[in-house]
């Protein structure tokens, strides 16, 4: 522990003295766009609301992912305690962008600090939180022993960390350091077993790690909206499959997958999202430019003729709508070795038959308990043309196409009931009393 510290507070030297240059940073940063333009200082820590009076949570998630994720657990905490002031924190644009629609009402939301110790005492000075819940991987030094300095308790939900960042913080440099921040917490709810042991591994105390299940499992409630509904009548007639969460590179394989599935089912239509709405614009004009037509979300186009068999989403916080859309989700981010894969519930949620690459890092917990739950559920393939054969198979066999949906759909819902439930009860018990 004594190891620990001497790391942890040369750390606290290093982060305040590169200071200056953050600020300089972030300020260069806002004016390209990538930081809130007028919200940006709220990264130094400086807040722009009150803050309520009476007792006040603050949920931290860094990008759109671990945020939808958390927003389940809000509402519940919402419900349960309507007394208590809840502050959502970001860091990125985007994520702020969809889940500010997705929040409860009376959810305040600012853009999270960065580590660095006036911008951490900044916030926690303004804020005074009664309780930090944070999403997932973000052991930030600052926050989390400026936090135990203050004695607010500490929730790490849904936690996990990848092989890369366990062999990281499992080094002699940084072990007494990863021992010493799991000491402040007074829970850490793994998201999978093999996360729960590499949290034992870094020496967190055992009495505080406590299983609830993958909140990713759990898929708010949502809209369809008007258009996405018009959109599902216009297919109506045709094969309609979705590739979604694409990484750069992936749409190669997809629009390849689609050639070949054109030549069987002439009928059909691909719905590419790619993770990026700049990327969706850039394959959409690649693709016009070689003389292909293609209809493009963010202009609201039509597939107004047969020979538009290309929708590409450009659009930000739709696709769980979009999976409404398609008997048959591909999930990308797991066609190259590189990759880790991305949340397969979502699709199953919708009742989709899902398939997904090889390369699924982070989510092989997710799907191998639904491969475990029952092997139509999800379908992986290793090769373009497994992926070809495996929709042309759902394509051309109604019966097959409507048992693995039915799969998919039993698997979802057995897997995510009563994770928000033992969610809450694990805050209540460890977090929220006396708050």
């Amino acid at each position: 522990m004594e190891l620990g510290v001497l790391v942890y507070r040369l750390y606290r030297a290093l982060t305040y003295g590169v200071s200056p240059l953050i600020h300089l940073h972030m300020r260069w940063r806002s004016l390209r766009g990538v930081e809130h333009i007028r919200r940006w200082s709220e990264r130094l820590g400086h807040p722009s609301a009150v803050r309520p009076p009476g007792s006040l949570v603050w949920f931290h998630a860094v990008s759109l992912g671990e945020g939808m994720a958390a927003i389940p657990v809000i509402r519940r905490c919402s419900e349960m305690k309507p007394e208590m002031t809840i502050l959502m924190t970001t860091a990125t644009v985007s994520a702020f962008e969809v889940i500010k629609k997705q929040l409860p009402v009376g959810v305040l939301h600012q853009f999270a600090p960065l580590d660095t110790p006036m911008a951490i005492d900044r916030f926690l000075g303004h804020w005074k939180p009664n309780a930090i819940v944070i999403m997932e991987n973000e052991l930030w030094p600052n926050l989390i022993m400026s936090a135990a300095q203050l004695r607010i308790p500490l929730a790490l939900l849904n936690a996990r960390m990848s092989t890369k960042s366990f062999k990281r913080w499992s080094s002699p440099l940084f072990l007494p350091l990863a021992s010493l921040l799991l000491s402040k917490f007074s829970l850490i709810a793994p998201l999978s077993s093999l996360q729960g042991i590499h949290f034992q591994l870094l020496q967190a105390p055992p009495f505080i790690i406590n299983f609830s299940g993958d909140l990713k499992y759990v898929v708010n409630k949502f809209h369809v909206s008007e258009s996405i509904r018009d959109l599902k009548a216009e297919l109506s007639e045709m094969k309609v499959w979705i590739a979604s969460s694409l990484h750069r590179g992936e749409e190669e394989v997809i629009l390849g997958v689609h050639n070949l599935l054109l030549q069987s089912h002439p009928d059909s239509v691909v719905i590419i999202v790619p993770r990026h709405p700049h990327h969706g614009q850039q394959i959409a004009q690649k693709l016009r430019k070689d003389g292909q037509s293609v209809a493009l979300r963010s202009r609201n186009e039509k597939i107004s003729s047969k020979n538009t068999n290309i929708y590409v989403v450009d659009t930000l916080g739709e696709l769980r709508e979009f999976y409404r859309v398609a008997p048959i989700a591909v999930i990308g981010g797991s066609f190259f070795p590189e990759l880790t894969g991305h949340n397969v519930s979502e699709a199953a949620a919708a009742g989709c038959a899902v398939i997904t690459g090889c390369h699924v890092g982070h989510f092989s917990h997710m799907v191998k308990a639904m491969q475990q739950a029952n092997p139509l559920s999800i379908t992986q393939v290793s090769s373009k043309l497994e992926l070809k054969e495996a929709i042309d198979l759902l394509m051309s066999n109604p019966e097959i196409l409507e048992a693995h949906q039915r799969a998919s759909k039993e698997v979802y819902e057995s897997l995510s009931s009563c994770i928000i439930l033992n969610v809450w009860n694990l805050l209540n018990l460890h977090i929220f009393r006396g708050n």
